[in-house]
């Protein structure tokens, strides 16, 4: 609860132009964010689809009201809206061959194999998810990692609550039958 209201204090600071308050809002806020697109884009394209989101959200900061809740909900739907963008634009585009690790080789000052090793299970759950059919993977997503509620979920992919509810029961159940009959 403290937590939750230290972040509605650092999204009211962020609005009135605090930069600290907007690398904390970015650090709660962007991982699961992450998580989500790479649903829908898949990993090569979701950091890019985020940055995407981020850059629009900090352009229409000043339209955007609200506690921390509907911050995570509004860039939330930003991050969709991107990501469904990017999916019609890439079909109409050639994609090379060519990986971008061949392309480039950039020293990173991240610990490969600590990070590497606390992401290896839900880089694993994140792949079962995005086998499920999409409504079914975006209503896991939002309810379950991204932790919204079913009306702010409904919000953000445009349906009832009801119907976000069903499609995570089901896509629940199809991840559940997943696992059992994996060997």
């Amino acid at each position: 609860m403290a937590a939750e209201e230290g972040l509605d204090h650092a999204v009211e600071a962020m609005q009135a132009g605090d930069e600290a308050a907007f690398r904390l809002v970015y650090h709660h806020v962007q991982p699961p964010l992450l998580r989500y697109l790479t649903v829908l884009v898949g990993p090569a394209d979701a950091e890019d689809v985020a940055s995407e989101a981020w850059t629009q959200a900090f352009r229409d900061l000043d339209r955007f009201s609200g506690d921390a809740d509907g911050f995570r909900g509004w860039i939330t739907t930003i991050g969709r809206n991107r990501a469904l963008d990017h999916l019609r634009h890439s079909r109409r585009r050639p994609v090379s061959e060519e990986p971008v690790d061949e392309l480039v080789d950039l020293p990173d000052e991240v610990d490969v194999e600590a990070d590497t090793l606390g992401r290896v299970n839900s880089e694993a759950v994140v792949r079962l998810i995005s086998a499920l059919p999409r409504d079914q993977a975006e209503a896991i997503m939002l309810r379950t990692v991204l932790g919204f509620d079913a009306p702010t979920a409904a919000r953000i992919l445009g349906k009832r609550p009801g119907a976000v509810r069903a499609a995570a029961h089901r896509g629940l159940k199809q991840l559940a039958k997943k696992i059992v009959d994996e060997p």
